[in-house]
């Protein structure tokens, strides 16, 4: 027998640049993705609840999730204030009837925002239903130096917030172990962005099986432990040559979280 978890498979708009937000409800409609998470960026209709929503009518994929606009290219979006921009995205969520926001912490020259992260983000969550997870980064490297800037710090884990989200891209290019840091996150694990890489210094999100990280791995626990958060597929095909080519690529990463996440009931519980 194979039990299936309550865990939906969204496509985080990111994936299809340099797409449209468009086309991205477009794609997970035509793969039989069970929902988006809208990566608000530079992209208009990104920004447009209205139009979001018309979207998600018309293709009848549901938005999942709201990526605030945290990005260094979107720094004038929804405000160059942050605390707006989070306000900003809550008010998405709600309206569109998504669960979660995504948040990264700080940059370290946000020296404001970063003092007053951690109570602002639980003050926030205490106002709404929807969930803040804040998402792991990592250092940025040139060649043999490493600058932190994230605060309070690239590991979320050390600091305390209600809801996580965990990017296997990004524990790559940290070089830091990836179960390892789920387990740190425990059952505040709300919410994954699921890509591979292989420790570059560039952050990869490769197809979720051609790099190294335990994608895998952290599929079939989320299967084993009942995880009722969403799985996001967040991958970079930017460099494909043609839109067949992509959703091949968006197809395969689909393929193999639906897999994963499918664990057979018989197996033996692994530690």
């Amino acid at each position: 027998m194979v039990r299936i978890p309550d865990a939906k498979v969204a496509l985080s708009t990111a994936s299809v640049y340099p797409e449209s937000t468009a086309t991205a409800f477009e794609i997970a409609a035509r793969l039989g993705y069970d929902g988006v998470e809208v990566m608000v960026w530079t992209d208009p209709v990104s920004q447009d609840i209205e139009a979001l929503r018309r979207l998600s009518d018309y293709h009848q994929v549901p938005v999942l999730a709201v990526h605030a606009p945290c990005l260094l290219i979107t720094q004038r979006v929804w405000s160059t204030d942050p605390w707006v921009k989070l306000q900003r995205a809550r008010a998405a969520a709600e309206k569109l009837g998504a669960s979660t926001v995504v948040v990264h912490p700080p940059f370290r020259w946000q020296r404001q925002y970063a003092r007053d992260f951690v109570t602002g983000i639980w003050r926030m969550a205490d106002e709404t239903d929807v969930r803040f997870a804040v998402e792991n980064m990592y250092p940025w490297r040139y060649r043999d130096r490493e600058m932190l800037a994230y605060a309070p710090d690239w590991d979320v884990t050390n600091d305390d917030y209600r809801h996580f989200t965990v990017d296997l891209s990004h524990t790559a290019t940290a070089r830091t172990d990836g179960m390892a840091m789920v387990d740190r996150m425990g059952d505040r694990l709300a919410h994954v962005h699921l890509a591979d890489g292989k420790g570059s210094a560039k952050d990869e999100h490769l197809v979720p099986g051609r790099g190294d990280q335990p994608c895998a791995e952290l599929l079939e626990r989320l299967a084993r432990t009942g995880f009722g958060g969403h799985v996001v597929v967040e991958v970079n095909t930017r460099r494909a040559m043609s839109t067949a080519e992509r959703e091949a690529d968006l197809a395969e990463a689909l393929a193999f979280t639906r897999l994963h996440l499918a664990s057979s009931s018989a197996r033996s519980p692994r530690p």
